[in-house]
């Protein structure tokens, strides 16, 4: 089964990178895919037939043609597009999203997950992988997260394991909020254990991803 994989950053495709080979086994073993990263989630057009700017490479404007074409492709069997719920309401998002697959017509077999509020409440789920990759975290920062809660997910994890909290990273600005949350990826994405994730969206994105490549074997 080959799955082409959506996600609407950099940081986003790094964890997904360390993270997939332990949902569908080695690539090519016999699944084989593909991430691509955007350079933002923006929004769903009104019109779902426009083609956007393929320029801007924005994930949500570019999702309609992305689904049409992948339908067209050969070899493509699936497309999982894992995105941030930032402070949309998740379960209406997800069905704006089902529905523009179902507009798609042609377009393959699409998975969407989503992260409630970032895809860093996914380092809170594993506290262990957390403090191995960061064993300075200030604890009683870390303790102060709900799971899965829209609070403010980086930057808390910011005040826990970055010299100045999310403070120093918004003053110093772009690109370094990029470069900080591509880092945590690379430093805690390889730990995470699937299975000791208490994330309910990571339960669900790993479950689905499970599923996903079980149907298709």
């Amino acid at each position: 089964m080959h799955i082409e994989v959506l996600v609407e950053d950099a940081s986003g495709e790094k964890l997904l990178e360390a993270l997939l080979p332990k949902l569908f086994g080695a690539q090519g073993e016999p699944h084989t895919w593909r991430t691509h990263a955007y350079k933002g989630i923006g929004r769903i057009p009104k019109n779902l037939n426009a083609g956007g700017d393929p320029a801007k490479r924005i994930l949500l404007d570019q999702l309609p043609k992305l689904l049409r074409g992948y339908g067209k492709t050969p070899g493509i069997d699936a497309v999982v597009v894992v995105l941030d719920s930032d402070r949309r309401d998740c379960a209406d998002f997800l069905v704006e999203l089902k529905a523009l697959a179902a507009s798609s017509n042609a377009g393959p077999n699409t998975l969407f997950r989503i992260a409630i509020e970032e895809m860093e409440a996914w380092y809170f789920g594993d506290r262990q992988a957390l403090t191995m990759a960061y064993p300075k975290a200030k604890v009683d920062v870390l303790q102060r997260y709900t799971q899965d809660s829209v609070c403010g997910t980086w930057e808390l994890l910011a005040d826990a394991i970055y010299p100045g909290g999310s403070v120093a990273i918004k003053k110093a600005g772009w690109p370094l909020p990029g470069q900080i949350k591509c880092e945590w990826a690379e430093r805690i994405g390889p730990l995470l254990e699937p299975e000791r994730n208490v994330s309910p969206s990571f339960g669900k994105l790993r479950d689905g991803l499970r599923r996903l490549v079980s149907v298709g074997s």
